[in-house]
């Protein structure tokens, strides 16, 4: 997985009992950064459910459709995935249906090995499948990754055999995280922008 990104990337160990309040500050902050206007928040989770160490995206797209907000959408979950085959039909459907969002892409990575279980976040986008050979779009303008396996060679491998403990345990990290930043954001009314905390239509998970 590329990012195209200006800012540093931020590391987190998802062992660590603080993991899900750091992801939140972090995450809270990287909003509050984005200077372009935006009316919406939309939750890229992207990974197959069929892949122990690719699920980690529809596993938190899961955990979170559980929950409803004004103005936040979530799109890959268990249920429904956002992985490769269908993912740039599922951004070309977002950029209409939600043409003003700030879109945060969640997807497993591969890293070296001091970094497995860390959760990465910065702004700017990611390219997911680059890990794996796949030539996909670049998609979001902030990104959260959980590092599930060491990159290297035969990658597909190492996504199959990715322990489902790891990867539900930074699922849990990674979807706390977003909750906190969340309702501590909705309390001060920080969280989104301007313009959406103008507007008075209403959203629901998808």
């Amino acid at each position: 997985m590329l990012t195209q990104r200006l800012s540093p990337v931020f590391y987190i160990n998802s062992k660590r009992s603080s993991a899900s309040s750091e992801l939140a500050y972090l995450l809270k902050d990287a909003v509050s950064q984005v200077e372009r206007d935006w009316r919406e928040l939309v939750f890229l989770c992207i990974g197959s459910d069929r892949i122990t160490g690719d699920s980690l995206g529809p596993l938190i797209g899961h955990q979170l459709s559980q929950y409803c907000w004004p103005h936040i959408f979530v799109y890959g979950t268990l249920e429904n995935p956002v992985h490769a085959l269908n993912l740039e039909e599922m951004i070309q459907q977002i950029k209409k249906r939600h043409p003003l969002a700030l879109i945060v892409a969640i997807d497993a990575s591969l890293g070296s090995k001091k970094h497995i279980g860390f959760i990465t976040l910065g702004t700017g986008s990611i390219r997911p499948g680059s890990g794996v050979n796949k030539d996909l779009p670049h998609v979001g303008d902030i990104f959260i990754t959980g590092i599930i396996n060491v990159s290297g060679t035969f990658e597909h491998f190492l996504l199959q055999t990715t322990r489902l403990s790891t990867v539900i345990n930074m699922a849990d990290s990674i979807t706390n995280g977003i909750l906190t930043a969340i309702d501590a954001s909705y309390e001060n009314l920080r969280f989104l922008s301007p313009a959406a905390s103008m507007t008075s239509s209403s959203g629901t998970i998808s």
